[in-house]
């Protein structure tokens, strides 16, 4: 596999805090998902929307897209009009701003052979935005990132941008822009060009070199989510396996400063173990046995064989085959629409107050108030 695909923009973040990792990632095979041909598909549409919007040409990609649905045409939808408004509040103090959609960047200036592609980019004089759609549900992306310095993904975009649209523009400011529809996240970051060429050339240009070479330490920590050794890297398991100093049949004794030791790696032992699990089971299946392991079928539940057939046999036995059920509030809105379930619902609506969860107190959540809890229903 060519080097070039070993330090990618949307890895960074896992590179950057694991050097090694890059190369050793680059040499197995890439494993495809239907998650990540449901975010094409967004990112296609998306492209389509803000491309019409801005009076350039483009054909509707709907009719050949895997995923399209309702609730991507709503995302999209949204994604659209969160740029468009930034178009908008540009062209207020700028009168020709720059607006390029799906445009490849390239910072191999601080990354050897590094280059990504910016689902959107405005440059307004002094202003350089980089927009971001992030289709996703099961993370939470933000634009500052993990240690609020900025989305080290966003920031190599913003680098292959200055350097590209630099030498037109007075470009000053920064600012990194996460939308995630499908999470209700909308976030922003700022910072200064000066800022961004320091972290470049501080921070990326040395680690990249690093990892384009294979060097550097091993470290776990929670990049190791999507890096494709999570399940047999060794530093993983040793960073996972430092719970086990914790005598956990005695977890009545601990006081709350071991307990707060022990809570920011629950997460992370969890997912390792399931990993860890996701991997023995695959290997097993194709011949490699464990000591003291062995496959066996799982539990089984009985289903039928034609479901036509068998509510043509129940009517005419005089019965009714089915079941009614009202819809729930997302399958609801998607057939309504947005538009008429506010209309007609929004009255007979409520958020009931959530159940509390512990989390860090970095979470811009507001805290719980524990007086809530009493009308809180126990499971």
């Amino acid at each position: 596999m060519a080097k070039h695909a070993y330090l990618s923009a949307s890895a960074s973040h896992r590179w950057l805090a694991c050097p090694p990792s890059a190369k050793l990632c680059a040499e197995l095979e890439d494993q495809s998902s239907p998650y990540a041909q449901q975010g094409t598909d967004a990112h296609e549409l998306c492209e389509y929307l803000v491309t019409k919007a801005l009076g350039r040409d483009a054909s509707d990609p709907t009719p050949h897209l895997s995923f399209y649905d309702a609730e991507m045409q709503e995302s999209a939808d949204g994604y659209c009009g969160f740029v468009m408004e930034h178009v908008s509040a540009a062209k207020e103090h700028c009168s020709d701003p720059l607006v390029c959609v799906e445009q490849r960047l390239d910072f191999s200036r601080w990354v050897k052979d590094g280059f990504g592609t910016g689902d959107c980019v405005i440059v307004a004089d002094d202003l350089l935005h980089i927009i971001d759609l992030k289709y996703g549900v099961g993370v939470l992306v933000t634009a500052s990132g993990e240690d609020g310095t900025g989305n080290s993904q966003l920031k190599c975009y913003a680098l292959g941008a200055l350097d590209t649209f630099g030498a037109l523009y007075d470009i000053r400011r920064i600012r990194l822009s996460i939308y995630q529809p499908r999470r209700d996240n909308v976030d922003t970051y700022e910072m200064s060009a000066d800022e961004l060429l320091k972290w470049a050339d501080e921070v990326l240009k040395p680690t990249a070199e690093l990892a384009y070479e294979g060097g550097g330490e091993f470290h776990a920590g929670d990049h190791c989510q999507f890096c494709k050794l999570k399940a047999t890297c060794r530093a993983r398991a040793e960073y996972s396996m430092e719970l086990a100093k914790y005598d956990f049949a005695d977890a009545p004794t601990l006081d709350s400063t071991e307990i707060a030791a022990i809570l920011p790696q629950i997460d992370s032992l969890v997912s390792w173990a399931d990993d860890i699990k996701a991997y023995a089971l695959e290997q097993a299946l194709s011949g490699v046995r464990y000591p003291h392991f062995k496959l066996v079928e799982g539990r089984s539940i009985r289903k039928y064989t034609d479901e036509n057939e068998v509510a043509k046999v129940v009517q005419n036995a005089g019965y009714d085959p089915f079941e009614k059920k009202l819809l729930g509030i997302t399958s609801m809105t998607r057939q309504l629409g947005k538009k008429k379930f506010e209309e007609l619902l929004s009255g007979l609506v409520i958020k009931p107050v959530g159940k509390p969860v512990l989390v860090s107190d970095t979470d811009p959540r507001p805290e719980f108030n524990t007086a809530k809890s009493d009308f809180i229903e126990e499971n």
